[in-house]
């Protein structure tokens, strides 16, 4: 029974492609931007992304349980898709301003600006995954609903990082402060109204208990699903493969290759790999195990990462290779989305309740915990290799930033394996869980 129609389909492509957008702009601009023209130290950024990590684990949290104990009219996660985006966009243009004034003034607004952007995002990014889970009982169209919404997202990124450089050049350029101002202005209205979209468009099919589950309870969701915990363990390392190259790239293109104009083909490297990666993973899903098809992809992912670092590749070879391995994380992020699909789907056979809000909710955080030690890693290479902003390239910087799109990543494909190890939810077993599922709504239905 096919219960999504081409409309939400399309709609819902279209939001995370807004929301990776405004994403994007900001994971791969924001340490620039603090550290070469608001000329904040590497030290203090690294501080401030950390501090903001830290209150991501209270903030995505508190927003899937707020989302989960969420009744209204329209739904449980709708209301945050209207409300959301409209507080993204202003936080993003806030992000990138220059209000002047002392080091430690600067330090404090940006510190400020970026926590707000940072739980803005969270009141939009937890909803608009989870209500994938929701969207209908069929277990193919909630997967072609998330392979769909990923390849949004890998677009947004595309769109991004290709023509981001433009974007700046148009209004000023690299090194002015104007220009990051009035680009994310237009990233962040661009993206905000595609988002905001979603809340008129989409459904949820799939009803939620009539009584709120209390949090002592629903936290059992996660505490009480081993696959699931392996899973979330091994998506914040993999995650930190695109992460790492997102906050990377501008210092890498820079001073590694000499023109930040290079930007724009890592995009493209990105958009041609990340699509063919996404674009045979469903195909692959019908006809293999998706841990089996992670583990793969993680281990191929590893050695076209790290080729370009010991070849000492230049823009072509090294490109080529980037995307490779970009169709490999493609890969990774439709088989682990799948799998995040069926833990939750376990969870529910288990314990009587689904609690996507909190499962997507930690899912969220760990990616932007990944983002964030991300940047944390980039702002210790450049302290140990006594980077300054504008500065001419030594071997050192060159050989730190090589490492951190090269070699870092390639040992985080690898990493990710580890917990995977841990996921024993087999393919029979999935299937006969959804079989008990479908029977358990049906018999509610008809004996409410």
């Amino acid at each position: 029974m096919h219960n999504i129609s081409s409309r939400e389909k399309l709609t819902y492509t279209g939001s995370l492609l807004g929301q990776n957008m405004i994403y994007s702009f900001v994971t791969m601009y924001i340490m620039f931007f603090f550290t070469d023209l608001l000329r904040i130290p590497p030290e203090s950024v690294t501080v401030i992304m950390v501090a903001a990590s830290l209150w991501d684990a209270v903030n995505d949290v508190l927003m899937g349980m707020i989302a989960d104990r969420t009744r209204t009219r329209i739904g449980k996660f709708r209301p945050y898709l209207l409300t959301g985006p409209v507080f993204i966009a202003l936080a993003t243009i806030f992000c990138f301003v220059s209000f002047g004034g002392s080091l430690g003034g600067t330090i404090a607004v940006a510190a400020v600006c970026y926590v707000l952007w940072d739980i803005t995002y969270t009141v939009y990014d937890v909803p608009i995954w989870a209500i994938s889970s929701v969207s209908s009982p069929n277990p193919d169209e909630k997967n072609g609903m998330v392979t769909l919404g990923k390849i949004g997202g890998t677009i947004g990124t595309v769109i991004i990082s290709v023509g981001s450089v433009s974007l700046l050049n148009a209004f000023g350029g690299e090194r002015s402060a104007a220009a990051y101002t009035a680009a994310a202005a237009v990233v962040a209205v661009a993206g905000a109204a595609l988002m905001i979209l979603s809340g008129f468009v989409l459904k949820e099919r799939i009803e939620p208990p009539p009584k709120d589950i209390p949090f002592s309870r629903n936290i059992h969701t996660i505490l009480d699903n081993g696959p699931l915990i392996a899973l979330l363990v091994s998506l914040l390392i993999v995650d930190m493969v695109n992460n790492l190259r997102q906050v990377s790239q501008m210092y890498f293109a820079v001073y590694v290759w000499g023109d930040s104009g290079y930007v724009t083909y890592i995009g493209v490297s990105l958009v041609l790999g990340m699509i063919t990666g996404m674009a045979v993973s469903p195909m692959l899903i019908r006809r293999f195990d998706k841990k089996k098809i992670f583990i793969a992809a993680c281990v191929a992912g590893a050695v076209s990462s790290f080729l370009p670092f010991p070849l000492n590749a230049g823009p072509v070879i090294g490109l080529i290779l980037l995307g490779v391995s970009f169709a490999f994380t493609g890969m990774t992020t439709i088989s682990s989305t799948a799998m995040l699909m069926d833990a939750i789907d376990y969870s529910e056979y288990r314990l009587g309740f689904r609690g996507e809000g909190i499962v997507f909710s930690m899912n969220t955080f760990l990616n932007k915990l990944s983002s964030t030690f991300s940047k944390g890693l980039l702002g210790f290479a450049m302290t140990v290799t006594h980077y300054e902003d504008n500065m001419e390239p030594t071997a050192a910087v060159i050989t730190g930033f090589g490492a951190m799109v090269y070699v870092v990543p390639a040992l985080c494909f690898l990493f990710a394996i580890l917990p995977l190890l841990l996921y024993r939810l087999k393919p029979a077993q999935i299937e006969e869980i959804q079989r008990q599922l479908t029977r358990r709504r049906q018999a509610k239905k008809e004996n409410p």
